[in-house]
């Protein structure tokens, strides 16, 4: 395994050692920068300790560059962050060593050695270190054989995993994470210390776990990351309501498929298509209201009536407890949620205009996430089965651009408006506006009157006559 840096961090590295040297200060370029190199993955960032001062280093490098850069400083941490360019991010901290308290993960930190920095950190494949020291600049300072872990793809804590996981409980989740993200194993003490540390999980603040679970949730395949959360535990404390999705029910010789492992293949289906954050939560939400709505019916089987109604409701409640953004975001979720029943549904029926004009109404711009999470979620071990859904699916694809470019609904607006209604009929607000509204929505997405404002204004004169209204101005 070989370090390859660009020419321009070649040029950083260079500038952090001079300026450390400058200060009669050991450096060291650790963690994750020498981990995905050594992975040759993608860096945005690189981490720089030092024997001493960090604070004081980052200001001695932004010397090195001009125009000098912005040092941002964070004195209750003891760490420094300079922005170089627009695609670069360094950090500066002086060496540590921590200890913590039973129920705080904030560590009491006194100066310390590169070798208890090392110690503390979360993994072999962390603890990685360059030297950047004249004597020994470029020297790979691997004490606990991360170099070798990174070739068996081993995920595994430097110290023993209970005081690892106890010291700082979220490390369960980081470890989850990076076993998901770069598709390693976790180690069996580690993967144990997990399981008998898993309620420590508790004392993190939502924020940080969320953060990890966003992460799990972007990595190329979630599914191993959810499934790892479950079967330790953790998922069972963090997100309850997923883990009722588990297991499958058999009465009469009838069962149900396990909905939580049904929601994973779904997620991981989308996540082929797209690296959108919001439409994978939409697909780890879609039949998270199954377990709610479950019922036994006699001769027929396990239904779930209505669980795309009841799973739109528990959208905001899950976000809230969760500490996920309440903005458009949530209500695209819960949109999909509601939604992801309806072009599956018209895959067993004919396939007429109206319910097209209908689904393109109630999902407008969002139609193609629409589509694409229900793709996803054809989901059966039947090849031939999964194949013939997906053929229909394309139909109904193909009548949704057809309706669309004929009938322009997507995103559609009345061209009577309710203010128009009112002056017509000398109304106030009031019920009887929303009715005439609905009726003329209806109306049109029901392809009885054209999409027009001639034909909707004469729709509008002949319901209000209907409901006994008289012309005001017309």
């Amino acid at each position: 395994m070989d370090i390859s840096c660009t020419e321009n961090e070649l040029l950083i590295i260079e500038k952090v050692a001079n300026a450390a040297n400058a200060l009669g200060m050991e450096s060291y370029l650790i963690g994750g920068f020498v981990r995905d190199k050594l992975l040759q993955r993608e860096t945005k960032d690189a981490d720089f300790v030092c024997v001493g001062d960090g604070i004081e280093l980052a200001k001695e490098v932004a010397k090195q560059f001009h125009p000098v850069p912005q040092v941002d400083v964070f004195k209750n941490f003891g760490t420094a962050h300079i922005k170089i360019q627009d695609d670069f991010d360094i950090e500066f901290v002086g060496a540590r060593k921590e200890s913590y308290s039973f129920d705080s993960r904030k560590p009491e930190v006194e100066p310390g050695t590169v070798s208890e920095d090392q110690n503390r950190r979360d993994f072999t494949i962390n603890t990685l270190a360059i030297s950047l020291k004249t004597e020994n600049y470029g020297q790979l300072i691997d004490p606990f054989n991360g170099v070798e872990d990174l070739k068996n793809k081993i995920i595994r804590t430097p110290l023993d995993s209970i005081r690892t996981f106890s010291d700082d409980p979220l490390r369960m989740m980081r470890a989850i994470r990076f076993a998901t993200q770069l598709n390693f194993t976790i180690e069996e003490n580690t993967w144990q210390g997990i399981i008998d540390s898993a309620n420590r999980i508790k004392i993190i603040s939502q924020e940080r776990i969320t953060d990890e679970l966003n992460k799990i949730i972007l990595s190329p395949k979630p599914s191993i990351g959810f499934d790892l959360l479950y079967q330790s535990g953790l998922l069972k404390i963090i997100f309850p309501s997923m883990v009722e999705l588990a297991g499958a029910e058999y009465k009469d010789g009838l069962g149900h498929k396990d909905n939580f492992y049904h929601t994973l293949q779904v997620l991981d289906n989308l996540s082929v298509n797209t690296n959108d954050l919001w439409l994978r939560w939409a697909a780890i939400l879609h039949d998270i209201a199954k377990p709610l709505t479950k019922k036994f019916e006699e001769g027929h089987g396990w239904t779930f009536h209505g669980h795309e109604v009841v799973g739109g409701r528990m959208v905001p409640k899950i976000f809230i407890k969760l500490k996920l953004p309440q903005n458009e975001k949530m209500r695209l979720v819960r949109k999909l949620v509601e939604l992801h029943l309806r072009p599956i549904s018209l895959t067993k029926e004919n396939i007429t205009d109206s319910a097209v004009r209908r689904l393109l109404f109630d999902a407008g711009d969002d139609i193609d996430s629409l589509m694409m999470l229900c793709e996803a979620d054809i989901t059966s071990k039947n090849k031939q089965k999964v194949k013939r859904f997906l053929e229909n699916f394309q139909l109904v694809r193909q009548r949704c651009k057809e309706v669309e470019e004929k009938d322009h609904i997507r995103n559609w607006q009345p061209p009577i408006t309710g203010e128009k209604i009112m002056e017509t009929f000398g109304l106030p607000p009031s019920k009887q506006v929303g009715i005439i509204k609905d009726a003329l929505k209806d109306a049109m997405l029901d392809g009885e009157i054209a999409n027009s404002y001639e034909a909707a204004y004469n729709f509008m004169l002949e319901k209000g006559k209907e409901m006994g209204l008289k012309v005001i101005k017309s």
